[in-house]
């Protein structure tokens, strides 16, 4: 089993319980993918479910399989979503040839010792249909904190960085960008700067709600910033 996810073991199901507190956030991720999904769809680390769940409210989507190789992670996947369709392994366990018109990824690639073989997997599922693959990863190797290594984080990105191992993996890159100019400040004081090593449900909350919606307003509309928190990526398969 990837070493991935012996780590996410070792930190309180990857700080699920306090993630789960967010709203708003995810769901700007789901609002800036969107346009993209459509047809048969994977999720690539589904977790325990929280990114499925808004997945499968998209009339667009005709099939939606969640593929996450944590065997408790699942049984909490199959119990919050017991209609949905679920594989316990990686993509590299995926029998279904598709075509699968894209692919998302959420926080999964920087826990990946080898991105660039993960990466040219997820082009082999998408090619046939040129399909479209729905990235986001950490960002800015400066903000690499204790908290990093607890998650089992390899790497956090900077955008030449994946634009490059895109497009060597035979992706042509749509969009990519920074997201969340906020947070790279709040991660930094936080984890980089102070140390603390784990996410409280009360700041998740806090943030959620009153700092990241006008900030995400101002991005979405205004422009994306040079620095981020996160790296939002879309590319199609070649």
């Amino acid at each position: 089993m990837n070493e991935r996810f012996n780590a996410l073991a070792r930190t309180e199901d990857f700080g699920f319980e306090a993630l789960r507190t967010a709203e708003r956030y995810p769901r700007a991720l789901l609002r800036e993918f969107t346009p993209y999904l459509r047809g048969r769809v994977l999720e690539v680390g589904a977790g325990v479910g929280h990114f499925t769940a808004l997945l499968a409210t998209l009339p667009t989507i005709e099939h939606l399989l969640a593929i996450e190789p944590e065997a408790r992670f699942v049984a909490t996947l199959r119990r919050a979503l017991p209609r949905q369709a679920v594989l316990e392994g990686t993509i590299h366990d995926l029998n279904d040839p598709g075509p699968w018109d894209a692919l998302v990824s959420v926080n999964v690639l920087e826990h990946i010792r080898d991105d660039a073989a993960e990466l040219a997997a997820y082009r082999r599922r998408l090619a046939e249909r040129n399909g479209h693959l729905c990235l986001f990863v950490p960002a800015r190797r400066e903000l690499y904190a204790p908290l990093d290594a607890d998650f089992g984080h390899y790497r956090r990105y900077h955008r030449p960085e994946l634009r490059a191992k895109l497009q060597a993996a035979g992706f042509d890159v749509v969009r990519l960008h920074y997201f969340n100019a906020v947070g790279y400040f709040a991660w930094g004081i936080r984890f980089r700067l102070l140390k603390n090593r784990r996410l409280n449900a009360r700041s998740v909350r806090w943030f959620d709600r009153w700092i990241f919606p006008p900030c995400y307003a101002l991005e979405s509309r205004l422009g994306w910033p040079p620095f981020g928190q996160s790296l939002l990526a879309v590319a199609q398969a070649r």
